[in-house]
């Protein structure tokens, strides 16, 4: 079990030591409980939980009152461990937006840093948020809140202008004053080209071994989360089987008056049974 978060100072010199980290997005007090006692290096609290957790079709319908609600859940429950949140759709549309959003969701959810999604067309915004102090991340490759756009989750970097367009949003990214980005959908060629036109800290989804940290949604890793599987998603248990299966065999010990049992009931003393019996008896005979 982890014994004490990182810092953000910590990312930019394990980056520069070529060390790998790990890091899981989930949005919930249970299993970010599981992932610090696992070792974790990062949480990532990111609005993919929209989909995994409210059953949305995309990222874009959560709110910074949901994520904050879902920060302080996570902190809950791995108190020890980095936080890395994402600022929801919408929620940075303009700087003093953004500015408002992101001190709003630090000051209540005690996050370690945030992310929003944007390249050198949101220079602004990211150095505004920036320069009013808060730790901010951005994003390359496939853009969820982009992804009617894009026409869907697809990969990106896919031909020769595509992946240098990524490179020169990487670089503004840097610029404006991040101090890190993820990695998504792409070529591990294209991942590797981003992270070493930046120094600052990168984590990847998709993208090979690209980056400093390797990022798996967590809902995808222990397989609860079965309505698509990504690509990049590698499945290491199937929690989604053996909770349906508990669930069905849950309802038919119910049916079958199999549950509850003596061993699942609580117990009244003998004597004081009697006593209850002989009290019921008095007061329904007046």
């Amino acid at each position: 079990m982890r014994e004490s978060k990182l810092t953000i100072p910590q990312l930019t010199e394990k980056k520069a030591h070529g060390e790998r980290l790990a890091m899981v997005a989930v949005g919930e007090a249970m299993s970010a409980a599981w992932a610090e006692r696992a070792g974790v290096d990062i949480i990532g609290v990111g609005d993919s939980l929209g989909m995994t957790l409210h059953g949305h079709q995309n990222t874009l319908q959560i709110t910074v009152d949901q994520m904050i609600m879902h920060i302080l859940a996570v902190r809950n429950g791995a108190p020890n461990t980095m936080t890395i949140a994402s600022m929801p759709y919408g929620s940075y549309a303009t700087e003093e937006k953004a500015v408002e959003n992101a001190i709003r969701m630090m000051k209540e959810s005690g996050v370690d840093a945030l992310k929003l999604q944007l390249g050198k067309e949101g220079r602004s915004i990211i150095k505004a948020v920036a320069d009013a102090g808060v730790p901010i991340m951005s994003h390359v490759g496939l853009l969820p809140h982009k992804v009617h756009l894009l026409g869907g989750f697809k990969m990106q970097g896919k031909t020769a202008n595509a992946a240098v367009e990524l490179i020169e949003n990487a670089k503004a990214i840097e610029e404006a004053g991040a101090i890190g980005l993820e990695i998504e959908a792409m070529p591990y060629e294209v991942g590797k080209a981003v992270d070493d036109a930046v120094s600052i800290f990168t984590f990847s989804i998709g993208a090979g071994a690209a980056g400093t940290c390797q990022l798996l949604n967590g809902y995808d890793l222990l397989g609860a989360f079965d309505t698509f599987k990504p690509k990049f998603a590698k499945r290491y248990a199937n929690f989604s089987e053996a909770a349906t299966k508990a669930f069905s065999e849950y309802v038919h010990e119910v049916q079958t008056g199999k549950f509850p049992d003596a061993d699942h009931s609580y117990k009244m003393k003998d004597d004081e049974i009697e006593k209850f019996k002989k009290e019921l008896l008095k007061r329904n005979q007046k």
